[in-house]
C-alpha cells in the first residue's frame, strides 16, 4: 500500500473517531445511549439497519463462495434477507418500535419478564450474549485477514487498532454514533463498490460484460443452486434470517426502535429490505468475475484481495480498505451497543440489584464500561482462535443454526396470535432446539449444513407452536402487553411516558412508587 491509501485509512479512522465525540454530546441518559430516544429518521434507520448487516466478512468468506462457486451466493445470503425483512416490515418492525414508545423500553429483551418470566428472559439473554461475543470475534478476524492480506500487517495489530476505535466512538456516543457512523460507512461503500465495479467492467471489455462474462465463467458459476449451497440451505436461511434480521439479531431490533414512530419503522424495514435485495449484488459481481481476472488462486479467501491489488489505482486500495473497516466496525458497534442494553437493563440488576438504584449519570457510566469490557471480550477470543476456518464455522455452523432457538419465542412473543403461549414452551422451545444444534454439530460429523441450520430453528418453531396449543397459559397482563403493541401510542400517551421518564432524573424517570428504594418500571413493563 502507498502513502496516500495509509492516508486514506488514517482519515477513516479520524473521522470514525470524531463522529464519536460529537455524538457524545447527544447523549444525557441511558435511553439516549440506547435507542436515541427515537429520534433517527426512518430513512438513517433504514440505512443503519442495512449496514449493521454486514461485516468484512463479506470480502473474505463470501466472496471465496463467490469465486468458488459463483452466483449461487447472492441466492443463499443477500436474497434470503431481503426477503425476510420484507416480511419483517409488515409483521415485527412497528410492534418494536411501540414496546419503546409505549412502555420506555430500551431494550429489546427488557419486555421478556413480563410476557414470559423473569427465567425466560435470563437463559435468552445469556445465550444470546455468548452468542454474540463468538459472533464478533469472527468480525474481527475477518478485518484482520484482509488488511493482513493488504499491507501485511500482523493479526494482532488488525484486531487491536479496529477494536480499540469501534470502542472508542461506540463507548461514547452510544446509538447516535453507531447510526450515523453507518451512515457515514454506507457511503464509502458506495463509492469504492462502484469503483470496483467499474475497474472490472473496464478489464473484462466493458459494460457488456456484465451479460457477457457469464459464459467465460466456470461451469456452474450462474447456476442460483452450486457447491455446498443447496435449495434446502436456502430456504433454511429464509426462515432463519427472517427471525435474525427483523430482530432476533438484537443490534436489528433497535434501530425499528429508535424511529419516531411505528409506521415510520416500517418504512426503514421497507427501505433495508430494498437495499438489500439490490446493493449486494453490485458488491458480488466483482467477486463472481474474479475467476476471469485472477484465476487459479489457491486460497480463494484472497480473491478479493488480490482483485484489488491487480485492478485498483493508488489511493482506491485505501478507501477499499476503509470501506472493509466500516463494514466491521458498523456491525461491531451496532452488537456492542445492544449487548450493553441488555446487561445493564435485562442481567445485570438480577445479579446485582442495587443497579437498579443507580443515578441516570451512574447507569450512563454503568452502560460505557459494560461496552468496553463486551469489546474486550470479543477481541480477546478473536486473538485466541485459529484464522483457517473459523470464519465460516462462526457464521454458519454457529450463528446461523443457533439463532433461530434463541430468537424464536422473543419474536413471536410480540405477535398476537400467540399471545396465549407462556413460559414452558418458550423455554422448552429455546432448549430444544440448542440440543439439536449441539447433536448435530458435536454428534453427527457429517451433517449437511441444510440440516444443521435447518433442524434446530424447525425443532424450535414446532416445540414453541406445538406446547403453546396443548398447554396454553391466559395470563391478562400478558395479553394486555402484546394487544398494545397493535397501534401508535396517542399523544396523551406519549406525553405520559415523556413526564414518567422525566418525572425522577435521578432515577431514570421510574419513580420508587411503592417506596421498596428501587425505581419502577414503566406502564405495562413490570
Amino acid at each position: 500500500m502507498s502513502v496516500l491509501d495509509w492516508t486514506v485509512v488514517g482519515a477513516y479512522f479520524f473521522v470514525m473517531l470524531a463522529i464519536g465525540a460529537w455524538s457524545k454530546t447527544r447523549v444525557e441518559n441511558v435511553a439516549d445511549f440506547f435507542t436515541a430516544r427515537g429520534r433517527v429518521p426512518w430513512w438513517l434507520s433504514g440505512i443503519s439497519h442495512h449496514m449493521s448487516g454486514y461485516s468484512a466478512i463479506m470480502f473474505v468468506t463470501f466472496a471465496a463462495v463467490a469465486y468458488d462457486y459463483g452466483v449461487t451466493v447472492y441466492f443463499w445470503w443477500p436474497l434470503t434477507i431481503g426477503l425476510g425483512i420484507g416480511v419483517g416490515a409488515f409483521v415485527f418492525a412497528a410492534r418494536w418500535n411501540r414496546l419503546r414508545a409505549k412502555h420506555g423500553v430500551n431494550s429489546p429483551l427488557a419486555y421478556l419478564a413480563v410476557r414470559y418470566n423473569l427465567p425466560t428472559q435470563q437463559v435468552l439473554a445469556y445465550s444470546g450474549a455468548v452468542l454474540k461475543v463468538v459472533d464478533i470475534a469472527a468480525k474481527w478476524v475477518a478485518i484482520a485477514v484482509l488488511l493482513q492480506g493488504f499491507a501485511d500487517v500482523p493479526l494482532v495489530w488488525g484486531i487491536g487498532v479496529t477494536g480499540v476505535c469501534t470502542m472508542f466512538y461506540v463507548t461514547f456516543g452510544g446509538l447516535w454514533a453507531d447510526v450515523l457512523t453507518d451512515f457515514g460507512q454506507f457511503v464509502i461503500q458506495a463509492v469504492a463498490g462502484f469503483a470496483m465495479l467499474f475497474a472490472v467492467m473496464a478489464h473484462l471489455g466493458g459494460v457488456s460484460s456484465l451479460w457477457t462474462m457469464w459464459g467465460d465463467l466456470p461451469e456452474g458459476h450462474g447456476h442460483p443452486v452450486a457447491g455446498n449451497v443447496t435449495a434446502g440451505l436456502i430456504l433454511a436461511f429464509l426462515l432463519v434470517k427472517t427471525f435474525e434480521y427483523n430482530g432476533g439479531m438484537w443490534n436489528l431490533a433497535q434501530r425499528y426502535m429508535s424511529a419516531p414512530d411505528g409506521s415510520r419503522a416500517r418504512r426503514s424495514a421497507l427501505l433495508s429490505a430494498g437495499l438489500w435485495l439490490v446493493w449486494p449484488f453490485i458488491l458480488f459481481v466483482p467477486m463472481i468475475a474474479a475467476p476471469l481476472i485472477v484465476p487459479g488462486l489457491s486460497n480463494s479467501e484472497d480473491s478479493y484481495v488480490r482483485l484489488a491489488q491487480e485492478l485498483m489505482p493508488t489511493g482506491f486500495i485505501g478507501l477499499l480498505l476503509a470501506g472493509f473497516f466500516s463494514h466491521t466496525m458498523a456491525m461491531v458497534a451496532s452488537d456492542a451497543n445492544v449487548i450493553t442494553a441488555v446487561i445493564t437493563r435485562d442481567l445485570a440488576p438480577v445479579l446485582v440489584p442495587r443497579v437498579r438504584r443507580l443515578t441516570q449519570r451512574g447507569q450512563l457510566l454503568f452502560a460505557r464500561v459494560t461496552t468496553v469490557a463486551f469489546v474486550t471480550a470479543s477481541m480477546a477470543l478473536a486473538l485466541l482462535s485459529d484464522p483457517d476456518g473459523f470464519i465460516m464455522t462462526v457464521v454458519v455452523s454457529i450463528v446461523a443454526a443457533t439463532m433461530g432457538p434463541i430468537s424464536i419465542p422473543l419474536m413471536l412473543g410480540l405477535l398476537p396470535w400467540f399471545k396465549r403461549i407462556g413460559p414452558m414452551a418458550a423455554i422448552v422451545s429455546w432448549a430444544g432446539g440448542l440440543a439439536v444444534w449441539a447433536y448435530l454439530y458435536w454428534g453427527v460429523g457429517d451433517a449437511s449444513e441444510a440440516v444443521t441450520v435447518g433442524f434446530p430453528v424447525l425443532t424450535s418453531l414446532v416445540l414453541y407452536v406445538g406446547i403453546g396449543l396443548l398447554r396454553p397459559e391466559t395470563d391478562a397482563e400478558r395479553a394486555a402487553l402484546v394487544d398494545s403493541l397493535s397501534s401508535d401510542p396517542t399523544e396523551e400517551e406519549r406525553l405520559a411516558l415523556e413526564r414518567q421518564f422525566l418525572a425522577d432524573p435521578d432515577k431514570g424517570g421510574e419513580p420508587d412508587a411503592d417506596g421498596d428504594g428501587e425505581p419502577e418500571k414503566p406502564t405495562a413493563v413490570r
